[in-house]
C-alpha cells in the first residue's frame, strides 16, 4: 500500500499500544453500524463489512482498518470512490488493466449506475477494491482471480444495462475524466454497441451475470433494424490451442442459443471463435486469466 496510508495506520498502532486489531474502534463500529443514505451506500457498507471480516480472517490488519474506514464513510451516506491506483504499489505489468477497469467503472457511475443499479454497482466497487488490494500483495492467485472475475462480471452487467459510451482510456495519475464532453443521453451508435460475457475456467455455461448482459442485448436488439449480431468466443491460454479453439466455439454457440431463446432472430446471429489468439489481457501460455474467458457481442 502507499507509504502515506501505511504511516497513518502505523501511527494508529502506536497510539493503541498492544490492543488487538479486532478491537479497533473503526472495525467494531462498522460491525455495529446501521447504514443510512442511498441504496448504493447502504449496499456498499455491507460489502465492506464482509471484506473487512475476510481480511481480518487472513490477519491482514492494516488493510482491514483501511476498508473499515471506507465502510464507515459509506454508512454515513458518503459516496466513496473506488480505490485510486496511485495509492497502491501495483506491478507495472498490471497497471494498464487495473487502470482501464477503474476507468470503465467510474464511467458507469458517471452515467448514473449507482442510482439505477445500486446493488450491482456496490458489488463492482467492492470487488475492484478487493482486486487492487490482492494484486498489490500478488501472492494469492486464487484470490486475485476471484475478485477480478467478480468485478468484471458486475461491470459487464452495468455496461450491458447503462447507455453505451466509447471505451474509456486508462486514467492517468492526474485523474482525467474519460467522460468529458460525452452526452449520456445521446443515442447509442450501432458501432459502439459491444457487450462482454465472461465464463468460468474451462466452462461454457452462462452464469447470472452473463444472463443479465444477454437480457440487455436482446432488449437493445429489439429496438433496432440490425443486419447482423456478431458473437465471437474467446479462451485464455490454459490448455492446448486446439482445445481452446473448441472451447471458445462452444462459448459463442452458448451465447447464440441464449439470444435466440430471448427472441433474437437466429438468422442474423453470426458466430465466430478465436481461441486464445486475441487476448483481452496479454499473458504467457498456460495462464488462467478471467478477462480472456469471454464472448464479445457487437451489432451491425
Amino acid at each position: 500500500m502507499r507509504i502515506l496510508r501505511g504511516l497513518m495506520i502505523v501511527a494508529g498502532v502506536a497510539a493503541l499500544g498492544a490492543c488487538d486489531f479486532n478491537k479497533f474502534d473503526e472495525v467494531d463500529a462498522l460491525r455495529e453500524v446501521q447504514p443510512v443514505g442511498s441504496p448504493f451506500t447502504q449496499k456498499l457498507t455491507a460489502e465492506y463489512k464482509s471484506y473487512v471480516d475476510s481480511e481480518l480472517g487472513q490477519t491482514d490488519h492494516a488493510d482491514s482498518l483501511h476498508f473499515a474506514r471506507k465502510g464507515l464513510a459509506s454508512a454515513r451516506g458518503d459516496v466513496v470512490m473506488p480505490e485510486p491506483l496511485s495509492d497502491w504499489n501495483i506491478a507495472p505489468e498490471y497497471l494498464e488493466e487495473t487502470s482501464l477497469g477503474r476507468s470503465r467503472l467510474v464511467s458507469m457511475f458517471d452515467l448514473g449506475a449507482r442510482e439505477a443499479y445500486p446493488d450491482v454497482s456496490a458489488v463492482a466497487q467492492a470487488r475492484f477494491d478487493c482486486w487492487l488490494e490482492q494484486q498489490e500483495e500478488n501472492f494469492q492467485p486464487d484470490d486475485i482471480n476471484r475478485c477480478k472475475k467478480e468485478f468484471l462480471e458486475a461491470l459487464s452487467q452495468l455496461e450491458g444495462q447503462m447507455p453505451n459510451v466509447p471505451p474509456a482510456a486508462p486514467e492517468n495519475v492526474a485523474g482525467a475524466n474519460p467522460l468529458d464532453n460525452v452526452d449520456p443521453n445521446a443515442p447509442m451508435a450501432v458501432e459502439n454497441a459491444k457487450y462482454l460475457v465472461f465464463f468460468d475456467w474451462d466452462q461454457y455455461d452462462l452464469g447470472p451475470g452473463a444472463m443479465s448482459v444477454l437480457d440487455a442485448v436482446a432488449t437493445e436488439a429489439a429496438k433496432r433494424n440490425l443486419s447482423s449480431i456478431d458473437v465471437v468466443g474467446h479462451a485464455d491460454t490454459s490448455g492446448t490451442q486446439e482445445y481452446n479453439d473448441k472451447l471458445s466455439s462452444r462459448r459463442a454457440n452458448a451465447v447464440r442459443d441464449a439470444l435466440a431463446a430471448r427472441g433474437v432472430a437466429s438468422n442474423i446471429i453470426r458466430v465466430e471463435s478465436r481461441g486464445e489468439n486475441e487476448l483481452l489481457v496479454a499473458t504467457p501460455d498456460n495462464v488462467r486469466e478471467p478477462a480472456n474467458r469471454r464472448a464479445e457481442i457487437s451489432f451491425e
